[in-house]
């Protein structure tokens, strides 16, 4: 689990084809601290196994799923990306609970300068719009974001110097694809209101049929 508050820019150092996968070795000198091997590290948003850590890099393997689902496939050596390491117990919560697990690849629209902050414009597929909210949670390239406004194909959130600064927003040119997580409250909140309907329709038609019952038919079904 991550809070989506970006540690450190890594830059790609290479990458290489295994089977339907990748291995990626990124450069990063402050989230190989103290990290071990099979820790989770979140890769613009991705959350990924390090191995073969080093004080200035470390590497994790993509799947296929990974690569399909995020942008990790579009990456190349030289590439600036996200970096954060996995909570701890005595860590801040400082943004919102972020798992790592990405749930679609937006569009970066662009960002409008305001002298020092920006608006940075997401256009988002439709599978997503269930889970945004004016005011919301949402993480973009791992990074836990406010939406300051939105509409039917894309939001917008107000970005700070600070998160401009040491993350890869700056990096980012119009069209270029980005990694976009819900909250899972969201989720949650849909999966348990999902089953309470069910439940409540099936106790309904349970119901019905009971009410249809009549002692000829239960004579019918052999019960005397």
């Amino acid at each position: 689990m991550f809070t989506g508050i970006i540690e450190e820019l890594g830059r790609v150092r290479g990458i290489e084809k295994r089977g339907e996968g990748v291995r990626i070795t990124i450069e990063a000198r402050a989230v190989t601290h103290e990290t071990n091997e099979g820790d989770s590290i979140a890769v613009n948003g991705v959350c990924l196994t390090a191995l073969e850590i080093r004080a200035d890099s470390f590497a994790a393997d993509g799947s296929r799923e990974t690569l399909q689902r995020s942008t990790l496939g579009t990456l190349r050596a030289g590439s600036v990306v996200n970096l954060e390491r996995a909570v701890t117990p005595s860590t801040r919560l400082g943004g919102h609970i972020v798992q790592g697990h990405v749930d679609a690849r937006g569009r970066f629209l662009g960002a409008e300068d305001h002298g020092g902050s920006w608006t940075v414009r997401i256009a988002y597929p439709t599978e997503m719009a269930r889970y945004l909210v004016f005011k919301g949670s949402v993480a973009v390239e791992g990074i836990s974001l406010t939406i300051a406004a939105l509409a039917d194909d894309h939001f917008e959130v107000a970005v700070i110097p600070k998160t401009w600064m040491v993350t890869n927003f700056s990096h980012l040119r119009p069209g270029d694809s980005v990694n976009l997580e819900a909250d899972i409250i969201a989720k949650y909140v849909e999966r348990i209101l999902a089953v309470g309907a069910a439940s409540k329709g099936a106790a309904a038609e349970g119901a019905a049929t009971l009410s249809t019952l009549t002692t000829e038919r239960l004579a019918e079904l052999g019960y005397k």
